[in-house]
């Protein structure tokens, strides 16, 4: 069974998503990471080997938090960008692999000629 947060905190100064569960544990996500980590076809494309590589994201921030039934939230950044739900599931999966998937983002980036 996924693990449903109690609270979610929206820190704009900081620039942080905190993500409570019940059992203590606390998640938090840069606004950057969640923008380029988006679950949305604008970010991950259709299908594989479709993902569109995220640039100029580090000033970003998320606007508002809107929930989507009982199992995610929708993040609405101030670069318009507004798709792609977040799931309970994939806040979950996000946390657990974050400094790998922030590793692999940079690699991308650099590999790209890209900075943040």
């Amino acid at each position: 069974m996924e693990s449903v947060p109690i609270e979610i905190k929206l820190r704009k100064k900081s620039k942080l998503l905190s993500v409570q569960y019940s059992n203590n544990e606390t998640l938090e996500f840069s606004f950057e990471f969640l923008r380029v980590h988006s679950p949305s076809a604008e970010v991950k494309g259709h299908g594989p080997d479709q993902a569109v590589l995220q640039i100029n994201k580090k000033k970003v921030l998320i606007k508002s938090i809107k929930p989507v039934g009982n199992y995610g939230i929708k993040l609405i950044f101030d670069d318009g960008h507004d798709t792609g739900i977040f799931t309970w599931r994939l806040l979950q999966k996000l946390g657990k692999n974050k400094e790998k998937l922030w590793r692999a983002y940079l690699d991308q980036l650099k590999s790209s000629g890209y900075t943040r």
